[in-house]
């Protein structure tokens, strides 16, 4: 049966509107006019460039924005196509936007997707964020042509990031992922992925949606979930991975909520890792070099700030795992001045 509690009745009858489809791709959103628009218009050349034929539709599911980002949304909807002589659309496109409740959560806005998509019985469904601004109309086809021709049921990205860049997704949940699941996605916890009909129902299947892995992190466990039941796993190489600078970033958050994910994990999938497995296969399509080298600014002051703001907030975890000569030596650093704060192997 389709998940429906989670849509509005307003949101039901839209979603009747459109019509049984082949193709969702939904972007969860909160506060994002100032670059969901180009995300948004990126997908549809997508679609119209490598799916004409496919019935598809953009999905919103949206925390409340009050910037004006539904009404960018919707702006993709049908016939005003001025993406090019060469592109025809041989099927309306749909591009449709909802307010969930309970928000703004990422994990409520996945979980509007999947119901939607679950009711409109899609075949295949991509997730992009709006802040992937360097989403080119290529993304949608390297994501979604390996669900359609090959079998797969859960496409990741690799991207090309700077060398600083993603240091918790390359120096935690990589390594930690592979080795309890036996399998090398490069990106558990991703920002732009795919997924199968089928997988997408398994994910309405589990009871995460009213726990807090429901609303944070979810995109991790969705990873974790998959390749505890063997899916199939594929990788696309996506190209460069930028945000906006003036993103928000709260590492502390993102440590614990990550963390807690993987941890918890090793409980609810113990039949995965405690027994023997042969490794679960994730080909790449096009994959390069995910490291640029190329000059990146780093924010000297705000390192040291949360630094000396996470030694402080974490102390009661230091206590009970460092030795004291260990956690004396992080609380004199700390105590530095910012420009001979220095941090010895």
């Amino acid at each position: 049966m389709p998940e429906t509690s989670i849509l509005s009745d307003d949101f039901v009858r839209e979603l009747i509107n459109v019509g049984e489809v082949d193709i969702v791709v939904g972007v969860p959103t909160y506060n994002d006019g100032r670059t969901v628009g180009q995300v948004v218009q990126a997908v549809r050349a997508g679609l119209l460039k490598y799916f004409p034929r496919e019935r598809s539709v953009i999905v919103n599911a949206d925390g409340g924005s009050r910037d004006g980002t539904q009404d960018l949304v919707r702006a993709a909807s049908i016939s005003d196509l001025s993406i090019g002589s060469s592109v025809h659309a041989l099927r309306t496109l749909h591009s449709i936007s909802a307010q969930y409740e309970g928000g703004p959560a990422n994990g409520i806005a996945l979980h509007t997707i999947l119901a939607a998509a679950d009711l409109l019985q899609a075949r295949a469904c991509a997730v992009v964020s709006p802040e992937s601004v360097t989403l080119e109309p290529e993304w949608i086809e390297r994501l979604l042509r390996p669900l359609f021709h090959d079998g797969r049921d859960l496409i990741l990205p690799v991207y090309r990031r700077h060398k600083f860049d993603g240091l918790l997704i390359r120096n935690l949940v990589y390594p930690m992922a592979r080795s309890i699941y036996r399998c090398p996605v490069r990106e558990p916890y991703p920002a732009d992925f795919a997924f199968s009909g089928a997988l997408g129902s398994h994910f309405l299947s589990q009871d995460i949606w009213t726990q807090e892995h429901g609303r944070r992190g979810t995109e991790l466990w969705m990873t974790l979930s998959a390749m505890a039941a063997r899916f199939k796993v594929a990788q696309a190489f996506l190209g460069t991975k930028t945000r906006p600078e003036d993103a928000p970033s709260d590492l502390v958050s993102a440590m614990r909520e990550t963390a807690g994910i993987l941890f918890s994990s090793l409980d609810s999938y113990s039949s995965a890792w405690n027994s023997p497995r042969e490794p679960l296969d994730a080909p790449c399509q096009g994959c390069e070099p995910a490291v640029s080298l190329e000059p990146s600014r780093l924010n000297r002051k705000r390192l040291y700030q949360m630094f000396g703001f996470g030694i402080s907030e974490l102390e009661p975890v230091f206590l009970s795992i460092l030795s004291p000569a260990t956690h004396d030596e992080l609380r004199r650093i700390a105590k530095l001045p910012e420009e001979s704060c220095a941090y010895p192997a």
